[in-house]
């Protein structure tokens, strides 16, 4: 496999580890309040998480394009202190992170809406605060949803494509992922090195899902 290839591969790896890393804190925050929660504001919350996943990629990115944008919302903001995120990993990462986050939410959920609920309150009567009852009952009972969720929020995040293109573009050594790599390389006839980026994915992917699913098992 040439240089060219391993760089993609690593890019990609790296970029979605830290995204993965990026949508855990709040992937697992909404996760466990959408479980909790009784307020009438829970559907909206939970329609919006998991609109990504419903939306085309593109739309996604374009919405991406227009908030993080010099003339965007935040991106006006972040430009003034001369942070650069349209065309950068920056804008990899914020991809990545708003397809992967509703697989990381419904994942984890699950895993605190099965049982955990008794034990809370069991150490509430004792007198434990909110934090101590989250970090010491309800994240280690949920642990495996939480994890099965990152993986596959790891998964997605590798295999983002349609809101990566819109706002991070394909730049070699700087942007260019897997799948926009394997584009790029279909466009341009080198099917050979487009088949090797596929098997490297679909091994990354298979190995993946199959430690989520053993992970949801396990914990059922």
């Amino acid at each position: 496999m040439t240089g060219e290839l391993l760089g993609i591969i690593q890019l990609t790896v790296l970029v979605a580890l830290a995204a993965t890393l990026v949508m855990l804190p709040p992937g697992v925050a909404l996760a466990w309040w959408l479980a909790r929660s009784r307020s009438p504001l829970t559907s909206i919350v939970e329609t919006l998480v998991t609109l990504p996943l419903v939306l085309p990629p593109v739309a996604t990115g374009y919405l991406l394009l227009r908030l993080l944008g010099r003339r965007g919302l935040l991106g006006g903001v972040v430009d003034r202190i001369g942070i650069d995120v349209i065309f950068t990993w920056r804008a990899l990462v914020i991809a990545m992170v708003v397809m992967g986050l509703p697989l990381v939410v419904r994942a984890a959920r699950a895993g605190f809406e099965q049982g955990t609920r008794r034990f809370e309150q069991m150490a509430e009567t004792l007198g434990a605060g909110p934090l101590r009852v989250f970090f010491t009952i309800s994240l280690p009972l949920a642990r495996r949803s939480v994890l099965a969720g990152a993986l596959l929020g790891f998964s997605r995040a590798l295999g983002e494509f349609g809101a990566s293109v819109v706002v991070a573009g394909s730049i070699p050594g700087e942007t260019r992922t897997l799948s926009l790599a394997m584009y790029g390389f279909l466009e341009t006839g080198r099917d050979g090195d487009a088949m090797r980026l596929v098997a490297v994915s679909l091994v990354i992917a298979l190995a993946a899902v199959w430690m989520s699913n053993r992970l949801v098992r396990e914990g059922a």
